[in-house]
């Protein structure tokens, strides 16, 4: 089994900085990739970025060029670098890792952290 905790959500203003956290936690895990998702109310929630274990990273048109996701393997840790924030990228941010784990692979979840940008 792998935990994920999400930090780091709030309020900012729009062209506003913000900065996500995902910690993973668990016994013999593997991390493939990471990824965050986020879902605006009456909206379907939509993959935003992800990292692979190897680094290799792709973004959303939406983001791209104001957000940036990167990890730390010593602490298994996603960071989600949300810059020049608009309206619209108010929403509940999930964080997704598809991970290996007692010889399952499987995706699992966070709990969700809300980002809410005012203009």
């Amino acid at each position: 089994q792998v935990q994920l905790v999400e930090s780091g959500g709030g309020s900012a203003q729009a062209g506003g900085s913000l900065r996500l956290s995902c910690a993973a936690s668990g016994t013999a895990f593997s991390i493939n990739y990471v990824a965050w998702y986020r879902q605006a109310p009456d909206t379907e929630r939509e993959l935003v970025a992800r990292i692979t274990a190897g680094g290799t990273t792709n973004y959303a048109d939406s983001v791209k060029g104001r957000f940036t996701i990167s990890g730390d393997n010593s602490k298994n840790t996603v960071y989600l670098e949300m810059s020049y924030l608009k309206p619209e990228d108010t929403g509940v941010y999930y964080c997704n890792a598809n991970a290996d784990s007692s010889g399952l692979t499987r995706g699992y979840w966070g709990q969700g952290t809300q980002v809410t940008v005012f203009s």
